[in-house]
């Protein structure tokens, strides 16, 4: 098995991991949505955890599928691979400040609990910038993150044909409309994780299974790794 054949095993196997982990994720944080999610979390405070350190998990293969393209991309573009590399990075640091938020709202549920859930109080208050944040940074600033960083890596696909076209177009679809989905929440126009912005991102759960799976069983492209490999000789000549 080559190098080039184990980066692609590697990228497809964390794809896989943080796509199903993603999935995984609606499951186990539905209190933190609720009407009254300060009770709700504070009853479901280990389920949301869960989901808590699935996010973590995430945001780890968001930084290890980027390192593990970028031996090959940085060869055809190092431009673009450095800044998919930057950005999905950015992705696993901005999930980490997102699960912060999320633990912090686990505490505070419990207090409020604790202290006979008053109607109005500070709790609410701390309660509603606490929610606020952890859904900025994590359907604003990691989705961005991640939207800008994965369309890099998809031009870089397109171009060289390190995977079928119509795979890269896919990606760079919605890799597109994940950051228009992110600048309508910034202004305004759409709520974070409103039924619109996941419209806009979902079809991006599918085309990375199949770009996992095609990178484990297929593999990059042969022909364009080896016209890399002509490329880099003549290089070596001249």
């Amino acid at each position: 098995m080559n190098y080039f054949r184990k980066l692609a095993i590697t990228a497809g196997i964390l794809f896989i991991i943080y796509t199903s982990v993603d999935v995984l994720t609606f499951l186990f944080l539905g209190p933190v949505s609720a009407t009254n999610y300060l009770v709700s979390v504070s009853a479901n405070a280990g389920q949301v955890g869960t989901g808590a350190l699935l996010l973590l998990i995430g945001g780890a293969c968001a930084s290890g599928i980027a390192i593990s393209l970028y031996p090959v991309l940085k060869k055809f573009n190092p431009v673009l691979a450095l800044g998919a590399v930057g950005f999905r990075i950015s992705e696993g640091v901005l999930r980490f400040v997102s699960v912060c938020a999320l633990l912090s709202i686990i505490t505070l549920s419990q207090q409020f609990v604790k202290a006979g859930a008053p109607d109005s109080s500070y709790f609410q208050t701390l309660g509603v910038l606490l929610y606020a944040g952890y859904r900025l940074v994590g359907n604003v600033g990691s989705l961005l993150a991640f939207s800008i960083g994965c369309t890099l890596y998809y031009i870089i696909f397109y171009r060289t044909k390190l995977v079928p076209r119509w795979i890269s177009v896919w990606g760079l679809v919605f890799g597109i409309s994940g950051i228009v989905s992110c600048a309508l929440v910034s202004i305004g126009l759409i709520a974070p994780f409103s039924t619109e912005q996941v419209v806009m991102i979902i079809p991006m759960l599918p085309q990375e299974m199949v770009l996992a799976v095609w990178l484990i069983v297929k593999g990059f492209n042969p022909s364009a790794i080896a016209s890399l490999s002509a490329k880099t000789v003549l290089n070596e000549i001249k």
